[in-house]
């Protein structure tokens, strides 16, 4: 067998972060009556994840604070609706952040492949998620006992694609690069990364985004994973 190690990406991979998102941001918009200032709660999700991509990717390139990322991207979103409220931003950004994580829909065959998996290999999760995040979403969705560790971008102190965030997390899971492999759905924090860090690396696409990289393997479903592993 190749692998000793699988490290798997965790939001759009296992957990469905686009309907987990999608939920907790409509209940946000219902309890606060925000259909008074937006047109839907469509729109109100389309332009927070506007603010949203471009907040994170500042924050990834190391040029924003957490906490000026969590601030900033409710105050924008609410902004564009006339809405200048600093108390009813920080209600928002602590109700996104203790409820998301407790919507626990998981990507489709996520246990299944888990399931098949655990007795075969040591799992871990590499992710840029934050601490408080990321460790309840685990918990809550119950799949935190297949996982031997389990690396944020606030523990090691980089964020995916940086090669420091790969070492770290295989030197903690005492992995070599020959038996490890990636699977992820971000192409260029999961996949770019692992490639450039010199791991394999499996390239969860499942809307078949178009690209000219060649990768170890890509797969538009997790059941594939069954037929590589």
């Amino acid at each position: 067998m190749k692998y000793k190690h699988i490290f798997f990406d965790l939001d759009r991979t296992l957990w469905d972060f686009e309907h987990n998102k999608r939920l907790t941001l409509m209940d946000i918009f219902d309890r606060h009556n925000l259909s008074n200032y937006a047109p839907g709660p469509e729109h109100f999700i389309e332009t927070f994840d506007l603010h949203n991509d471009r907040l994170w990717n500042s924050y990834q390139n190391g040029e924003l604070k957490k906490k000026v990322l969590r601030y900033k991207r409710f105050e924008k979103t609410l902004g564009d609706y006339g809405i200048r409220n600093k108390d009813l931003v920080m209600v928002i950004d602590r109700e996104y952040i203790e409820e998301s994580p407790k919507k626990t829909t998981l990507i489709p065959h996520s246990i299944e492949v888990l399931e098949y998996l655990k007795n075969k290999y040591k799992l871990h999760i590499i992710t840029n998620g934050f601490n408080e995040v990321q460790f309840a979403k685990i918990e809550l969705c119950g799949i935190s006992h297949y996982f031997t560790k389990v690396v944020t971008s606030e523990m090691s102190g980089y964020h995916k694609p940086h090669p420091r965030a790969f070492e770290y997390t295989l030197s903690l899971a005492n992995a070599r690069k020959e038996e490890s492999v990636m699977i992820g759905d971000d192409y260029k924090a999961d996949i770019i990364g692992a490639k450039n860090f010199g791991i394999d690396q499996i390239y969860f696409n499942p809307t078949q985004t178009k690209h000219s990289q060649k990768f170890t393997h890509e797969i538009t479903s997790l059941l594939e994973l069954l037929n590589i592993l």
